[in-house]
């Protein structure tokens, strides 16, 4: 996967929390949008594999979305979100290894039933015959 970075787009907004007045001027939290669909950094696969792992974050314009209003700074939070964007981009593109079934084996089988005969041996002479 390429670097996507210079596709995304950011708005901001006034973010809540700690910062006293400074909140109530200044934009700080920071939503990073990425139009993935019209990305030449991903292949057909890669985008619908974005788009079905990741189909709670796209909204109806088709953008990936992130936001982060962790810290006071609008740079900080600017790097912060496309931080998590590409970490949520390369998680989406994993593909699982598919898994083969396999058999159990002969010894551990017979192993298993022995045990639970000698188990059951046991039980028996426990009872109290009348």
């Amino acid at each position: 996967m390429e670097d996507f970075s210079a596709e995304v787009f950011y708005k901001t907004a006034r973010s809540g929390g700690k910062g006293g007045q400074n909140v109530n001027k200044v934009e700080t939290m920071v939503e990073a949008l990425w139009p993935f669909r019209q990305s030449y950094a991903l292949s057909e696969e890669e985008k619908a594999r974005i788009e079905d792992k990741l189909a709670n974050r796209i909204n109806k314009d088709g953008c990936l979305v992130v936001r982060s209003s962790e810290t006071r700074s609008q740079l900080e939070n600017k790097q912060l979100a496309l931080k998590k964007m590409q970490e949520l981009v390369t998680q989406s593109l994993v593909v699982p290894k598919k898994r083969k079934p396999t058999r159990i084996s002969k010894a551990a089988k017979e192993k298993r039933l022995d045990s639970k005969r000698k188990e059951s041996e046991k039980k028996q002479m426990r009872r109290r015959e009348w």
